[in-house]
This record gives structure tokens, sequence and C-alpha cells, in this order.
């Protein structure tokens, strides 16, 4: 049998599995992840886990949180949005202004109606001023034509143009989904071109070491429905690796969950990481896809994914103090990541004098225990403004207060934009440092941790270092509790929880840990299924999550590396749908990946739209690197009947879908040949 490799590079660690396919885990290795260099976090896991055996591997597979990491934290690349035929108002839908964040964008005469014909001519003039004026701001590009998905002719054509002018990478958002929304498939767009540099940084890393450690086999990405391409079409569309690690999660623990999967095969699978927390729920052993669209950080896209409900909580949170007139003050816990303090001092002893002299004043400002340093080197022709020059040059030599460093108003703007462009990074106390506090997690410098807990408690009222501490983990549980019985309420159909009102009192009661003491009454709340934990920090929260939900905990063998698991626990699937509609009768059109055909009858024009779509579907199953391709159509006629029988044809839904195995090397040692995979 032959050796793969399943990799996930999470927000703090990088995870590596070594799996046979007939012994599943056969080695496993965790190592920190190197923002700054990746190569470095992944080299080290996958080093762990070879030992020598590199000629033996067949296939490595890569599954990641980076690009979930960077919209639910609002970081990213700089991108120029070019809206083609939009009305200026479709920036106030589905969010799109909010995603831009400030960055260019520009209105272009052109699109296509409903039925592909085109409103105007391409304005190529105003599209060339345009790119001229965003050029030097921007590092990608994401074009959106209005009703492109209909007639995708002027992307086409100002993409070509914008790659002859600068030589960027272009998105073109007919390419990431066929549905009908443009404001949201703008957004999908631009999402998409702010991820391109952040994911081509993580393929060409793992490429680069695979080369050097002699992996001579395809490289594979875990998209966010849960299956595989190959990390050519990844970067292509990095907007489609959008929850690809919470998918990798799902599929692993599907696969490592065996005997403890209930008769039924439904429960709750949730993955708690250094940055988010990832529900799912398995039916039938199965993830289930969004018919929505992956949500991630407030925006909904048109991405198909895994139904997962994702927050800002996990081991690595910011835990800060929420100040309020006459009351103590509050500890909240996310949505940001901060460096943990303790792993800070690790690797900068330097950072323990500034916490034990600002744990020892007694009123610390609110800036203290928190430091700033940089998160990634500055991309090449990235420009900073003076400020943002000033505090980068200052973090040269390693991390500084945050009070230092962004002393006024101007500063921490500036600070703020660095952090958001995701150069740089806070360190600050988080739910890993409480865990050092109170024992339950050792490697990092402990020291650091209690000093941050002291300032804590200064700022918060607590008394002490350990109260802070139990404080923050009562904290952590109460949340996770609250999101697991969030997602089951969403699953049903029911209610969000609401700010206010009895429903967050019942909750509140629910998940305090002292309901009871003093008060008239009490709440319990209880999940009917159980909760499969996943994740490094799983076994140090989830036993009282659980308690508290009154249900089952799983926690799988190899839980902490089940994303790496699930990287390489999977097949290639690639869908395709195409569009007949009738313009007038009589005259049937095909919505082509290439353009538009009219037809004078409807069957005819289902034959050719049918046949592209499954020649599309199997020519990107190819791409992604797929063999023993199998095809799969499908056919939905939407037809009114009125008065007397009458029926109208509005349109013609046609869907091919392509699945196969991802292609391994041809005879590693020890293997066999390239047709052999993992079953899809």
């Amino acid at each position: 049998m032959a050796l793969l490799i399943g990799i996930d590079t999470g927000g703090t660690y990088t995870d590596a599995v070594l799996w046979d396919e007939a012994k599943g885990v056969v080695a496993k290795a965790k190592a920190l992840t190197t923002k700054h260099d990746l190569a470095l976090g992944i080299g080290e896991a996958l080093a762990q886990v070879l030992d020598g055996r590199a000629r033996e591997v067949a296939l490595v597979s890569l599954s990641t949180t980076l690009a979930t990491n960077a919209l639910v934290e609002s970081h990213g690349h700089p991108v120029g949005l070019i809206l083609i035929g939009y009305p200026p108002q479709a920036l106030e839908r589905a969010g799109l202004r909010e995603a831009l964040r400030g960055d260019p964008v520009a209105f272009i005469g052109g699109g296509h109606g409903p039925e592909g014909h085109p409103l105007a001519p391409l304005d190529r003039g105003a599209l060339e001023h345009a790119v001229a004026e965003q050029e030097p701001f921007v590092q990608s590009y994401a074009v959106a034509g209005y009703f492109a998905v209909r007639n995708p002719a002027h992307e086409l054509e100002a993409r070509d143009l914008i790659r002859k002018l600068t030589g960027k990478a272009v998105t073109c958002a007919h390419q990431l989904s066929s549905g009908l929304d443009a404001p949201r498939r703008a957004l999908t767009a631009v999402l998409n071109a702010r991820l391109v540099p952040l994911i081509q940084q993580l393929v060409e890393a793992v490429q680069g070491l695979m080369a050097g450690l002699g992996l001579a086999c395809p490289l594979t990405v875990v998209k966010g429905d849960g299956s595989l391409v190959s990390a050519e079409v990844a970067l292509a569309s990095p907007v489609e690796t959008i929850l690809s690690g919470p998918a990798a999660s799902v599929v692993g623990a599907a696969a490592l969950a065996g005997k403890d999967l209930p008769t039924d095969g439904t429960l709750f699978v949730s993955d708690i990481g250094g940055t988010t927390t990832d529900i799912a729920v398995l039916r039938q052993g199965r993830p289930q896809l969004s018919a929505e669209g992956a949500r991630v950080g407030g925006f909904r896209t048109m991405v198909e994914a895994v139904a997962v409900h994702t927050l800002g909580l996990g081991g690595d949170s910011e835990v800060r103090v929420e100040v309020h007139p006459l009351q103590v003050g509050t500890l909240k816990v996310g949505p940001r990541r901060a460096q943990p303090l303790s792993l800070l001092a690790r690797d900068h002893p330097q950072v323990l004098a500034w916490l034990a002299e600002q744990s020892a004043l007694e009123e610390p400002s609110a800036d203290a225990g928190r430091f700033a340093l940089r998160l990634r080197p500055l991309p090449a022709g990235a420009a900073l403004k003076p400020a943002e020059a000033r505090l980068w040059q200052a973090m040269a030599e390693g991390p500084q207060p945050v009070g230092r460093l962004a002393a006024d108003y101007l500063m921490k703007r500036a600070l703020q934009r660095l952090l958001d462009r995701g150069l740089a990074i806070l360190a600050a106390f988080t739910p890993s440092d409480a865990a050092h506090v109170l024992g339950r997690q050792q490697g990092w410098c402990r020291e650091a941790a209690v000093l941050g807990a002291a300032i804590l408690a200064r700022l918060s009222g607590h008394v002490g270092p350990e109260a802070v501490a139990e404080a923050v983990h009562r904290r952590v549980v109460a949340l996770s509790a609250e999101a697991l019985l969030g997602a089951a309420l969403v699953e049903e159909g029911g209610p969000p929880i609401l700010p206010d009102g009895l429903g967050r009192v019942l909750v509140d009661r629910a998940f305090a840990a002292d309901a009871g003491s003093g008060q008239l009454f009490g709440a319990r709340l209880a999940l009917t299924r159980p909760v499969l934990a996943i994740g490094a920090p799983a076994a140090t929260y989830y036993p009282a999550v659980c308690e508290r939900l009154a249900t089952r905990l799983v926690l799988p063998p190899h839980a902490e590396v089940c994303n790496a698991v699930g990287a390489v626990a999977s097949g290639i699937v690639q869908r395709v749908s195409l569009l007949v509609t009738q313009p007038e009768e009589g005259r049937f059109r095909a919505h082509l990946p290439d353009g538009i055909r009219d037809f004078p009858d409807l069957e005819q024009a289902a034959v050719v739209t049918l046949s592209a779509a499954r020649d599309k579907a199997a020519a990107q199953a190819r791409a992604a690197g797929a063999v023993d391709i199998r095809l799969e159509t499908s056919r939905a006629d939407n037809v009114v009947e009125g008065p007397g029988g009458l029926r109208t044809f509005l349109e013609s839904v046609i869907v091919a879908t392509a699945a196969g195995r991802p292609r391994l090397a041809a005879n590693p040692v020890g293997g066999e040949d390239e047709r052999r995979a993992i079953p899809a």
C-alpha cells in the first residue's frame, strides 16, 4: 500500500500525519505555524513524520485554516475591484463595501442583461484608466460583470486586458459561481482576490519543501466542500479553500469516529483550534453542504462548502477587559487571535521585564500586557504610509509594548492598519496562557502567563492570577456550549440566540458556572446527540462543555491532528451548472462557458448544454488531479402552468458532476500504480 501525507496549516499549529491506506495513521506530528516563513513550521512537522520514507509517499494533501482565519480576523491583501455594468448602489448590498475595507473600486461601462445580451460595449478606455490608478496600491484584482453568469465575455475581456497591463492575478466572478446575485458574486471575487497571495505563499512553501525532501508526488488541497483539488487549481481559486480546515476536520472526524458513531450516524463535530471553533453536523456519517454558500467572518459567499458554524474562539483568542461604568470589568474572549504571552516570552525573553514592570503598577493602562510584532515580511512593492513605516521600523528588532508603540490616536490607527493587513499581530493574554497558569498546558513560559494574568486581575477586579485564569476557562466553556446550542437551533430552523429576551436569560443561567447561587431559578439545556470534539485544546475544555449540555463526549484517537487526517481521507469532485433560457417564443438560449448560442428547439439546446457541462466538469476534474473519473448529470426544467393548462418554459438547469480519486505518484517504492488511491 502507498503512503500518503496529510498536512494541516492552522493559525497556531501545523499538523502532519503519515497515512497508510490499510493501517490508518502511521505517524503524526505538531509544530508551531511560522507565519513569517511557513516553510519552517511545515518542514518541522514533515521531517518528524517522514523519518526517511519519502520515496514511499504517493501523495501530499494540504488543508488550511489560513483563508478562514484571514476573513474572521479581517486580514488580507489590498484588492482592486472592477464592476462592469453594475449600478453604484450595488456596493451597499451583501456587505460588499464592508468587505472592500477602503480598497479601490471602479464602475466600468458594459455588462449584460438577464438573457446574456450586451447592455453596452465594454469601456476599455475607462478600464485602462482605472487600472492605472489602482495598480500602485493593490496586489490583485477582482472583476465582476453584470449577469456575467449568463455571458462572461466582458469579464474575460477585462481579465485579459488587466493581466496585459499589470501582470497581476485577476479573479473573474463568473468562474467562482454560476448563481444569480450580482453583489454577492462580486463579494466572493473580492475575497478570492484578497486570498491569492496568502494561499500562493502556502502552496509555494509546501512545494519547495517537497522538492528538498525528495517527495516526487502530486500535491492536492482540500476545498471548503471537503473534496480535493490540485495545487494549481487552488492557486487560481483560493476562495474555495475557505473552510478548508473545517471541512478537513469533519471528513477526518468521520474517518476516525469508527464505532463511536451513533446508530443513525448523527452527531456534532466541534473543532477548536487556535483561532476559531468550527461546528458541523454529521448525518449518516457524512458532512452536510451549505445550500446558501459558506459564511465566514460575517460575509455570505457563493462558495460551496461544508455547512460549518464558525466563530472566533480558540486557544489563542485575545482576552481583554471590557469596563462598564460602576461595574467590575468583564472578561471578553475573542474573536481576534493574539499570540499567547507565554509563547511570546519563550521566543523573546525581554518581554518578561516589561510584563513585570506593568504588573507592578497599581493602575495599569488598558494596553498593559499587550505587545505588537511583525507577523510576516513586507510583500514586494507594498507601500506603507509614513506612520505605518515608523511602526514597521520600530518592530524591526522584535515585539514592542503597544502603549509605547502607539501612544496617540494617529499611531493606533496606523497599527490597526498593519494588523488588518496581516503584516503585524498582537500578543496578549489568551486561553492558552490561562491553561499555563492552571497547569493544564505546559511547554511555553508560565511566568509570562502568570504576569499577564496579574495585569488582567488588576484591570478586572479579580483576586489574583489563578482567579483570572479560572474565569477565562469558564468563559471559553460557556461560549463553546452556547455555540453548540446555537448550531443545533440553526440546523433545526430555530431562532438565533438574541442579545435580549428570555432566550438569552435561559442560556446565561444554563451555562453559568455558579448557576443557582442566590438565584430564584435555574435552567438546564441539553443536546440529544453526542459531541465529537477535536483540536489541540479539545481535551481541556470539552469535558466541561458536554457536562453543561448533558450529552456524551467523544474524543477520538488522533483528535489533535484530525484536520491532517481529513486532508488524505477524501476524493476529487467538480460540479458545473449551466442554463438554457427562452428569450422569446421559438428561441432557446444555451448559456455556455464561452458565451451564448441560440437554438430553435429546446431539446437541441439542452443536448448541446449537457455536452458542454459534461466536458467542462471532466476537464475541471482532470485539472484538479483526478483519475478514474465518473460523470453524473441532471436536468431540471422550470415550467409554469397558467390558465387553461398553458405551459410557459422559464429555464432549464443542467448540472454535471465529475468525481474521481486523486492521482498518485507513479510506482513509489513500496507502493502500487498511479491509479491506486483512497476511495472517493
